[in-house]
Parts: C-alpha cells; structure tokens; sequence
C-alpha cells in the first residue's frame, strides 16, 4: 500500500512504526506536524522512507496556522494520492487529517490524547468527536482507548486495538553491560536503584515520583543525605536507595527545586536524555522501575522494564491495570498519592534486602508478561490489517476483525 504516516514529530515511537513499515513492504511516506525545541530522535529515517516538505514541520505548531497547514496537505493528498492516511495524535494531526476530507483515514491515538486530552475543555470534545466520526478505523494501544472512543461514539468494532510492543531479544535479561560502570562510578553497586525514564511534563507525575521516593528514602536506616559530588556518594554507607532519573522537560526547574528541597542531591543521578542504543543496559542495572504518570495507554518504558525482568511500581491507572496484576508484577498505587508510592518503594526495597528470591521472582513475571503480550513482531501486523479494513470501510465493504487481533 501507498501510506502517508501522519505525526506530531519525530519520535523513537515513529522510528519504530516507520521502520516496520519499510520492512514490510509498503510505500510510506513521512509527514511531521511540528518541530519542537527537544529532540527526541536522533537516528536518520529509515532509507526507504520519503519524507516530504511542506508547510508545517518547521517549527512548534500555531493553532492560527491551521488554514494555511490544511491547504497544504490537501495539495499533498492530491499529488501522493496515498491508499490510507495514518495521522495521530487525535486532536492536532486526525483532526486536521479528518478536515481534509481524504479517506481512508485511520487515526492512531497515542494514548493520553484520548485518554487526557479529550476531556481538556468543551472545544476538545468536539475537536475529538469531529476527528472520529470522520475515521474510518481507530488504532489504539489499550482497552481503555477503546472505551474512551466508544463513549465519543465511535464503533468498537472499528477500533484495532494492539499494545504497540517492544524487541524482545533487545529488552531482555542480561548483563548490565556499561549501566554496571555508572553503578561502580556512581558508588552504587551495593545500593538499591530505582529507574525513571519519563518525561519532565505534568501528565508524567515527576514530581509525585520524586516525593515518594524522598518520603522512601528518608524512611530507611541510611544517614541524611549531604554530598553533592559523585565522590562524595560514593564514600556513603552502603544499603541505600538511589535513583536514577533520565530524561527532561518543561518541569525542569520544579525537578531541580524538589531534589533540593527533599535533600536528595547525591541520592539521584539525573541522567538526560538516553539514546535507544543504551536503553537495555540502563533497565538492567536497576533493582525497580517507578512511574507516577497520570494518564497512560499501554506505556512502551513499562514494557520495556517488563520485558528486561524488573519489578515495577507505577500508577494505578487503567492502562497500567491492563499489565500489571498487584503483588505479582510489581505494585499499583493511587495516582497522584506519593505517599503510598513510597510505601510500594519501601516493600520493594525491604524485599531487597531480606527476600531477594521473592523479588527476582517478580522480575520473572514481569518477563512473562511482556512474552505473553508485548512481542512487536507480532503486535505490528495489527497495524497492517487496520489499514486494510480502513480501505474496505471507505469503499463501503464489510470487514471482520479477525480472533487475536485485540
């Protein structure tokens, strides 16, 4: 098929969608709705993929530059002439797709947008209604998707619902590799260490994340925290939490000041922003993976914890229920409640330290989970049969999903 992939910017989520689709043999070209200040994805487009110049992906987007961004990819649409349109996130990239008019459109929501977004204010709701009753298919990562969109009216039976996935043989159980040398470097080998990789923006819960581990850390028999340098931690007793925290955002600041406030200075490493090759190693080198985000699908970090065999303790929140079972995988706590992630960190690290069978058998769950329902592999070909079925919808035939397609 002849695809125009649609998107906000330029992600390792888009790197992974674009690369598969090269791989499996459809004409794909690339379309990017803005460019913000951060870059999130440093690798090239894969080679097969044409990407196309045009009015938008210069800069961040402007609401008042809808009218111009519209005549434009209407005349893109009508030169590439693509089989199916893929566009998401729903409210910026749908909704200008689904004001083109072009079908087949298939929206992909990326979780939060429906999840979130759509309730952000009574013009969201209708943007929202409006981008779906002009879809011919709706891709989602999550069950909850499926029934946020049902509740804006769109048929469940055109909701193809698959969790995204991850590389198996790539986030597995392993040797730590370099993340044991920024542990030795670090002065945290005998340390317990908790792993965040969420963006510093407010739907992430960052700063929930870093009261509950203060409220964790300063629960444990380990001295007040003082030293600034990575020496200076290094010469600390051992037996103490630490955390390591990659990543960046808007909430920089709030970040810093936190970290300052709960006198965590050399109980937290702030990493920056990882690339995709170091990933593994950094998921291996940790005891436990946290996540305070108040709206998630199915969270591609979490699965990638899962997947490399680590206890988690994340957000109680309905796309984590959908993979994590409490006491098994990991913990659930009550979103926004540092108090109980603390709480949830505090079981973790005692089981640590006094039952670390019992600890490492979750870490064997938790890879099970991600065996069971996160191989990309096979999730992918969800996408492709979405495609498929939009073509069908928009020329008016019936179309089946088939068993095993949710």
């Amino acid at each position: 098929m002849r695809v125009l992939y649609f998107t906000r910017d330029y992600t390792p989520h888009d790197h992974r969608f674009l690369t598969s689709l090269a791989e499996s043999g459809q004409e794909v070209f690339f379309l990017r709705l803005e460019r913000r200040g951060r870059q999130l994805e440093d690798r090239p487009l894969p080679p097969s993929i044409r990407q196309v110049p045009w009015r938008g992906g210069q800069g961040p987007f402007r609401w008042r530059d809808l009218p111009v961004l519209l005549t434009s990819l209407k005349r893109l649409l009508a030169e590439i002439k693509p089989d199916v349109l893929h566009a998401g996130p729903v409210q910026t990239v749908a909704y200008l797709a689904a004001l083109s008019g072009f079908r087949p459109l298939v929206t992909m929501s990326w979780g939060s947008d429906l999840l979130k977004d759509a309730e952000r204010s009574l013009a969201y709701r209708w943007i929202t209604r409006c981008t779906l009753a002009r879809s011919n298919v709706l891709v989602g990562d999550c069950q909850a998707v499926r029934e946020k969109a049902a509740a804006f009216g769109f048929p469940a039976a055109r909701a193809f619902i698959f969790p995204w996935g991850i590389d198996l043989a790539r986030f597995s159980p392993g040797d730590p590799g370099d993340a044991t040398t920024l542990r030795a470097r670090l002065g945290w080998q005998d340390n317990f260490v908790v792993l965040s990789l969420r963006s510093w923006e407010p739907v992430y819960g960052v700063d929930v994340l870093l009261r509950g581990f203060a409220r964790a850390a300063a629960e444990t028999a380990e001295a007040p925290a003082s030293a600034v340098s990575e020496e200076a931690a290094a010469s600390e007793e051992p037996g103490g939490m630490r955390l390591l925290l990659l990543g960046g955002g808007s909430q920089a600041r709030l970040v810093h000041q936190l970290i300052q406030d709960h006198g965590l200075q050399d109980r937290v490493y702030l990493g920056g922003q990882v690339n995709q090759a170091s990933l593994p190693a950094l998921y291996r080198a940790a005891d436990l993976y946290a996540s305070a985000s108040h709206s998630d699908g199915s969270s591609v970090s979490l699965m990638e914890a899962l997947g490399c065999g680590l206890p988690v303790v994340v957000s109680d929140i309905p796309g984590n229920r959908e993979w994590i079972s409490a006491g098994a995988q990991g913990w659930l706590f009550p979103d926004g409640a540092d108090w109980a992630l603390a709480q949830s960190i505090l079981h973790a690290y005692r089981l640590w330290k006094e039952q670390p069978e019992a600890l490492a058998g979750m870490g064997r769950a938790a890879r099970l989970r991600a065996e069971q329902r996160a191989d990309w592999r096979k999730n992918f070909a969800v996408l492709l049969a979405a495609y498929q079925a939009a073509a069908a919808h928009a020329a008016g035939r019936q179309f089946v999903q088939q068993a095993g397609m949710e």
